[in-house]
C-alpha cells in the first residue's frame, strides 16, 4: 500500500472513533463521516481505500493551506472553506491528524447547542 494512502487510512480510523461520529457512502465511492448529521470528513474510496480526504478548516487557514503541495480547494466545498489532501502531499501525518480533530470541532460548534450537549461534544 503506497504511504500516502495508508496515513489516510490513519486518518479514516481517526475520523470513525471521534466523539459521535457516523458513517456512511455517498455520491457513489465516497465514504463521509459526520457529527450531527453534518459532514466533517470525506474520503475518495478506491479499491476499498482512501484516495484523498477532504475537510473543513478554519477560513484563515484555508489560503496557506491550499498553498501546500497536494493540497487543493475541495471540489464543491471550497466556498465553505473545505480542503481536498491528495498522495504525495507535503503534510506531516501529525498536522493531518490535527487538521481531521479540528474540522470535527468546527462543525461541532457549529450544531444547536441542545444538539451538542445531547451529542456529548458540547466543549
Amino acid at each position: 500500500m503506497p504511504a500516502a494512502a495508508a496515513s489516510f487510512e490513519r486518518q479514516r480510523a481517526l475520523a470513525a472513533g471521534l466523539p459521535a461520529a457516523t458513517q456512511d457512502v455517498k455520491w457513489g465511492a465516497d465514504l463521509v463521516f459526520s457529527v450531527g448529521g453534518k459532514m466533517f470528513c470525506v474520503f475518495l474510496l478506491k479499491d476499498g481505500i482512501a484516495a484523498t480526504c477532504s475537510f473543513k478548516v478554519d477560513a484563515e487557514r484555508f489560503l496557506e493551506l491550499t498553498g501546500v503541495p497536494g493540497v487543493n480547494p475541495a471540489p464543491y466545498l471550497a466556498r465553505a472553506k473545505w480542503v481536498q489532501v491528495k498522495a504525495g502531499h507535503a503534510l506531516a501525518t501529525t498536522d493531518l491528524d490535527a487538521l481531521v480533530r479540528r474540522s470535527h470541532a468546527l462543525v461541532s460548534s457549529g450544531l444547536t447547542k441542545k444538539l451538542q450537549r445531547e451529542l456529548g461534544v458540547l466543549e
